[in-house]
């Protein structure tokens, strides 16, 4: 049986503002009146949290295609028991990440086989309905996570030149895919950012305004 919600997913490097948009969404489509599961990746259940503890905070240096199974471990178990089920049950699903982050972190960042990469997620067997993409100045990057303040978690304290293929990663994919994804300017004010998204939403998935 085909997925009869719909799958929203928020993409974009360090301090693109993706959790942020994703979050204001989640809230605006509740406040319309439908049903949505705000998730996030890696995470999102028991076993994919766990996971993600040894991704972002564990100390092991990694090889990139033992990080890269990592990443699927953690999504297939994501997609078993939380997204795919959602849908089934008519939900919408917003989630801070999926597949393209690990395509563009270890692959264009960390130099995994791109194909590979490619074919574990078709092995998912789940793709995105819409895609946004958040897309930020690796200056305003590195100057937002700064800001935080708190532990930067493995990724966050990667420095300027991977946020820099991590950013042309992402690009590459919203040119790559245009039906699925959209490309939008994460430097613009953040309610600015939250309307330009319920639009795309409106005309690329039929919400009514």
């Amino acid at each position: 049986m085909p997925p009869t919600g719909r799958f929203i997913t928020f993409e974009g490097g360090e301090g693109a503002g993706k959790s942020t948009q994703a979050r204001h969404l989640a809230a605006s489509l509740e406040a319309a009146g439908i049903p949505v599961v705000f998730t996030r990746e890696p995470g999102g259940t028991a076993g994919a949290e766990a996971l993600r503890e040894l991704l972002l905070v564990g100390g092991v240096d990694w090889s990139p295609l033992a990080e890269t199974m990592l990443h699927f471990a953690a999504r297939a178990e994501h997609v078993d028991r939380l997204i795919r089920p959602a849908l089934l049950a008519g939900k919408w699903v917003v989630s801070d990440r999926y597949a393209d982050s690990t395509m563009v972190y270890q692959g264009y960042g960390q130099g995994a086989d791109r194909a590979v990469i490619a074919a574990l997620t078709a092995m998912l067997g789940l793709v995105p309905d819409l895609t946004i993409v958040l897309d930020v100045p690796v200056a305003a990057s590195v100057a937002r996570l700064s800001r935080r303040g708190g532990s930067a978690d493995r990724y966050e304290r990667l420095g300027a030149t991977f946020f820099a293929r991590v950013a042309e990663g992402f690009r590459a994919i919203a040119a790559s895919d245009p039906a699925r994804c959209v490309l939008l300017d994460g430097e613009a004010a953040e309610l600015e950012i939250a309307a330009k998204i319920m639009a795309v939403i409106r005309a690329r998935l039929d919400l009514p305004a």
